[in-house]
């Protein structure tokens, strides 16, 4: 019954930041497990960054350790700050949620059951 919406993608130079944005229809809260993904042409849908319902960092991808960061209000908005971007970061981003799921591992696409359109990520350099 939840409904995402991504925001704040957009083309940026090399060393640039963004910050995306995971609007839902309900509380955050009510979600087992969130996280991004991300996928470029020719290549996998990858996690990206994920957090569980009491605020914890799950897991980040090792290519964006130090650079992004995942967060969540207490009402209904996620949260990626992405600092420091380079072009290997060029890829569509995803918000996804898990609900009345268990997640054993929160890296795992199928886990997920409520997906949004997805924001578009450019790095030029």
């Amino acid at each position: 019954q939840e409904q995402l919406v991504e925001s704040g993608g957009g083309s940026v130079q090399t060393g640039g930041s963004l910050r995306l944005s995971c609007t839902t229809s309900g509380n955050t809260y009510n979600a087992n497990s969130m996280a991004w993904f991300r996928q470029a042409p020719g290549k996998e849908r990858e996690g990206v960054a994920g957090i569980d319902h009491n605020g914890d960092v799950t897991f980040y991808a090792d290519s964006v350790k130090g650079r992004f960061t995942i967060s969540q209000d207490n009402a209904n908005t996620l949260y990626l700050q992405m600092n420091n971007l380079q072009p290997e970061d060029t890829a569509t981003y995803y918000c996804a949620a898990a609900f009345g799921i268990a997640v054993l591992d929160p890296r795992i696409r199928d886990y997920y059951n409520t997906w949004g359109q997805g924001t578009q990520v450019t790095v030029s350099s």
